[in-house]
């Protein structure tokens, strides 16, 4: 059980790897993210449907356990935009009390995924369907948003996306005017200010001006205080009502936390590797994640998970323990405890503007627009997931998403079979005594996809840069997906930041256009790539020799 359960936070004490140094930088880089979690926390509480407090002790406590008990160095755990929608229909539909109940039974779910060591599972997801559900989710949250930038204050909106939009539509001589302006300033400020600094977030500045100016100015529109009053400086423990004839209507909206929040933790978790040079343990992350889910909604918290933007603003300001994501849950904290009633000053309109810059920055729209570019097999799985999204159900989404891909690949797979049988290979060498030892060789074999890419990709970034020319042979790879297009360019990125020139040799033609459409042969130039492996071997050997020289000399 040790080896499925490790956090990193013991692992880094344990080999005295926290020094003073590092635990100033951590302290620095949780006061923040703290300061940057603050009005986020906010709006996706108030974005799903539940009064503000919530968001704020969700960041409080389920990130203080995903930071002391998880798998990365640097994760930073909360309330996300990609439960904002999940979290918004179980409570249209079973109330508070069963997104209480359905959170518990995700956060087990999580547990039992990490201790039966599902944690590498994940790998099989394909981008284009991690790419389509995230951008249907941000279609979805910035068209929630349209009833607070336009200030209207009847609760019967509609649920569902077209009926919502035509609703809006209908609503627009109502109008609060006021409301609208108030959004297009906090998304010039939240946008504009990053230009000034990054240190500090735009979207606290934001919140501070615009609130300060509502409350001198007086001026009439919707705000927290108006609709969910002060918010409380206190936590307090409840235990929930279950009803257990009807525990299985929770099973599913479980579910779909446990698998999103699986997924979007790891994610994150694998992102931050790539920015620190590390390595987290995915079945550590997914207990600590499950422990979260556990713990917090008896306090009134809602669902959480690793924060990639979050985690990226960690790393970036120097955060490299999970220290930092410690002293982050704590400034939160003293925040709600000592100046939590300023809040009920904030605009609702406010947080909308904040809320559709966050649906802009994770919709991915160039990774959208990438996967439209490529294989039509990936482009039915981006454009099914998201459909599903936005006009159907996440569940749904992922479920399709999933037999789509799965179907998919099998067809891909059989159509491969119907021509490598004859295929001769022309790139054939016997004797590999005569390489130097700079010169780092990595053969893909097989179908380079959603299943196999997270392993090479993970090899690469980690063995890539021991070398001072790295070729990667692709004569036995078949066909590429848009998930092993993703996960090549982020290796090659990685290695090229090292400073090691990455080659290919012995791509197939199909492969080709492929890796074209992705932005892969510019990456690495149209001059790194070879048809076979004799000539990139003779280029490898050549600039080596050239850099010894210009060494030497």
């Amino acid at each position: 059980m040790k080896y499925v359960f490790k956090p990193k936070l013991i692992s880094l004490l344990q080999h005295r790897l926290i020094d003073r140094t590092t635990l100033t930088k951590d302290v620095l880089a949780g006061l923040v993210v703290g300061i940057v979690a603050l009005p986020l926390a906010i709006a996706f509480a108030v974005a799903s449907g539940v009064s503000p407090e919530k968001g704020l002790i969700t960041a409080v406590i389920a990130g203080f356990i995903i930071s002391l008990l998880g798998g990365s160095r640097v994760q930073i755990g909360g309330p996300t935009g990609a439960f904002v929608i999940i979290v918004f229909t179980i409570v249209e539909t079973h109330g508070l009390e069963g997104l209480i109940i359905s959170t518990i039974m995700a956060g087990l779910f999580l547990i039992a995924f990490g201790l039966l060591k599902l944690g590498t599972l994940l790998k099989f997801i394909p981008h284009p369907l991690v790419v389509g559900f995230t951008s249907g989710i941000a279609l979805v949250i910035f068209s929630i948003q349209v009833k607070d930038v336009l200030g209207i204050t009847s609760s019967e909106v509609p649920s569902g996306f077209l009926e919502k939009w035509t609703f809006y539509f209908h609503q627009i001589p109502n109008a609060n005017f006021s409301a609208l302006w108030i959004t297009l300033f906090t998304i010039f400020i939240t946008v504009g200010f990053r230009k000034i600094t990054t240190k500090i977030p735009g979207s606290f500045i934001a919140i501070v001006i615009i609130s300060a100016f509502i409350a001198f100015a007086d001026i009439e529109v919707a705000t927290i205080g108006s609709v969910f009053g002060e918010i409380p400086a206190k936590f307090h423990f409840e235990l929930p009502g279950i009803s257990w004839e009807k525990i299985y209507m929770y099973i599913g909206p479980a579910l779909t936390i446990a698998l999103l929040g699986g997924i979007e933790s790891l994610l994150s978790a694998v992102v931050s590797d790539g920015m620190i040079g590390s390595n987290h343990r995915s079945n550590t992350e997914l207990i600590s994640q499950g422990i979260a889910n556990v713990v917090t909604p008896f306090f009134g918290g809602i669902p959480a998970t690793g924060a990639i933007a979050r985690t990226a603003t960690n790393v970036k300001n120097g955060g490299r323990t999970p220290v930092a994501g410690i002293v982050h849950s704590i400034t939160l904290l003293l925040i709600m405890l000592f100046f939590g009633k300023y809040a009920a000053l904030i605009p609702l309109s406010c947080l909308a503007g904040i809320l559709m810059v966050v649906a802009y920055n994770m919709s991915e729209w160039k990774s959208f627009v990438s996967i439209l570019k490529g294989s039509v097999f990936d482009i039915i799985v981006l454009l099914a997931t998201f459909f599903l999204t936005v006009l159907v159900d996440l569940t749904v989404a992922i479920e399709v998403g999933i037999v789509l891909a799965s179907l998919l690949f099998m067809k891909r797979m059989a159509d491969v079979a119907k021509y490598s049988d004859n295929e001769v290979d022309v790139d054939v060498i016997e004797n590999y005594s005569h390489i130097p030892g700079e010169v780092g060789i990595f053969e893909i074999s097989g179908p380079f996809f959603f299943g196999s890419a997270k392993e090479y990709g993970e090899w690469l970034k980690s063995s890539g840069q021991k070398y001072e020319v790295l070729i990667i042979r692709m004569r036995h790879v078949p066909f590429v997906d848009s998930t092993g297009v993703h996960n090549l360019k982020e290796a090659i990125r990685n290695i090229q930041r090292g400073g090691t020139p990455v080659m290919l040799s012995g791509i197939k033609p199909n492969v080709g256009k492929e890796l074209v459409k992705g932005g892969v042969i510019d990456l690495i130039g149209k001059d790194g790539v070879y048809a076979n492996f004799s000539e990139a071997l003779e280029e490898a050997v050549w600039k080596i020799k050239i850099q010894k020289e210009l060494t030497n000399s």
